[in-house]
């Protein structure tokens, strides 16, 4: 398999964490470059304007911090990447970023930050393996 580009989704977890060591290892064997991604909540509608730009705010500072601690591993690592913070549902982000981006490989934990959320609402990683064409490595 010929990869070129990784997809990297983080959120700052642990699962993040290795996965992110496992595309920096895959990135240097391969010469591949990786698409940092994080994906934030979406700002809700009907919270008014100054409530609205405020949770944004707050929303992108805290995307900002966990992107920060991944750009410096991979730059460490002398890996070519870009980075990306995008609101919305972290399954069908990752599935139309790794299209967009023309990822060859997606390389993501098998859990996020909260284990609850996903209970309730659904692993994204399991939406993005069933959403994605392309190969999904997960690693715990």
């Amino acid at each position: 398999m010929n990869v070129s580009k990784i997809l990297l989704p983080v959120d700052g977890s642990p699962h993040s964490d290795a996965a992110a060591g496992m595309a920096i290892e895959l990135a240097q064997d391969n010469n591949a470059s990786v698409v940092l991604l994080h994906v934030r909540k979406a700002v809700p509608t009907g919270l008014g304007q100054p409530n609205a730009d405020e949770l944004l705010k707050l929303l992108t500072d805290g995307a900002e911090a966990v992107i920060e601690h991944y750009q410096a591993r991979l730059e460490d690592a002398k890996v070519d990447h870009i980075d990306l913070i995008v609101g919305g549902n972290v399954g069908e982000v990752v599935a139309n970023v790794a299209r967009v981006e023309k990822c060859d490989l997606i390389v993501m934990g098998s859990k996020g930050k909260s284990d609850l959320e996903g209970l309730i609402l659904g692993s994204a990683t399991h939406k993005v393996l069933h959403t994605t064409e392309l190969p999904v490595l997960v690693v715990k």
